[in-house]
């Protein structure tokens, strides 16, 4: 088996606040430590009822500081809602903290709607998207330049690897010419996951950072005792998914038995097709779930994410899962 990593949405949930998803973001991390995954990300979204890990940054210090060994990063910093220089100052800061332990991922997507980006003090979205490859440079140079005019510290000097998020051909295309890691977000964007891949590892061009090309795939899983329990418990991101597609996003709703059978044939269709990266199910179907979909993209690493709203259930499936490497 691969090496197995955790994203974590940190995820609020219906009945609950933010506080209680942090703790339980740390609970997680700290199993996941002792079962044996190599990494523990955490998102950058705004602006969303259900996601506790807005401020990323902060979030990351809190997980690498109550655990010891496990790596610890952004999966990932949406570049532009941030200049560069403070991102190498914060990740220069983690990386001095906690050294040989943080991971940095950057996205173009402002991880928000344009009112929140807006918010955000970002101007406009086109030419910020656009500038996300200079700024990825800039970034690179500022965890490198210990001399020049402008310098973070902490930061220069440090090393931070950086990964390329993407769920399209461009992130593909940039991880490749600069030599970088690449992870894709199939977990719900699975359309150009193939292409992605194929495009990644034709144009990869070695770096200082990676000789050959490394790519990380996002997957669900649901994972307990039985198929049964494990598909009532993947109702709860069945829910949130349509929820946010309806325009009224909110906090992670508890199972609800039936829920396919009240939507519309364009919305399971939608369902079907978003969250096709998924395992559901028992163990034997998951490691079957898991196993087919490593043959099938030839991953080197997966990342594994699991909303579910029990959180004793939750640790149960990454613990399954756990026992599947």
């Amino acid at each position: 088996m691969i090496p197995l990593s955790v994203l974590d949405l940190s995820p609020i949930i219906e009945g609950r606040d933010a506080a209680y998803a942090l703790r339980n973001t740390l609970d997680l991390a700290r199993h996941a430590e002792a079962w044996g995954y190599r990494r523990y990300w955490l998102a950058e979204h705004h602006n969303m009822p259900g996601i506790a890990s807005a401020a990323t940054s902060i979030v990351i210090a809190h997980v690498a500081n109550g655990t010891k060994t496990i790596r610890v990063g952004a999966g990932g910093i949406m570049l532009p809602n941030h200049s560069p220089l403070a991102i190498a100052e914060q990740f220069g800061t983690l990386e001095s903290l906690y050294p040989g332990r943080i991971d940095l991922g950057l996205g173009r997507a402002p991880g928000s709607d344009g009112l929140t980006a807006r918010a955000l003090r970002r101007n406009s979205l086109v030419d910020e998207a656009e500038a996300f490859p200079r700024d990825v440079l800039e970034l690179i140079a500022y965890f490198r330049d210990a001399t020049g005019p402008v310098r973070a510290v902490p930061g220069a000097g440090l090393h931070v690897p950086i990964w390329i998020l993407g769920s399209s051909l461009f992130g593909a295309q940039l991880a490749a010419a600069l030599g970088l890691p690449y992870a894709f977000a199939s977990h719900f964007a699975p359309g150009q996951m193939m292409q992605a891949i194929d495009v990644y590892r034709a144009q990869f061009r070695p770096s200082d950072q990676l000789e050959r090309p490394y790519m990380m795939l996002g997957f669900n899983v649901f994972a307990a005792d039985t198929d049964e329990e494990a598909r009532l418990l993947f109702t709860s991101l069945q829910q949130a998914f349509v929820n946010l597609r309806r325009g009224q996003p909110g906090r992670l709703p508890p199972p609800s038995a039936g829920f396919e059978d009240q939507l519309t044939a364009a919305e399971r269709a939608m369902i079907g097709q978003a969250l096709s990266s998924s395992a559901v199910g028992s163990r034997d179907t998951i490691r079957r779930g898991l196993a087919s979909f490593i043959s099938r993209t030839g991953a080197d690493e997966l990342i594994i994410t699991s909303q579910i709203f029990d959180h004793a259930a939750r640790l149960r499936s990454y613990e399954i899962t756990a026992d599947l490497m």
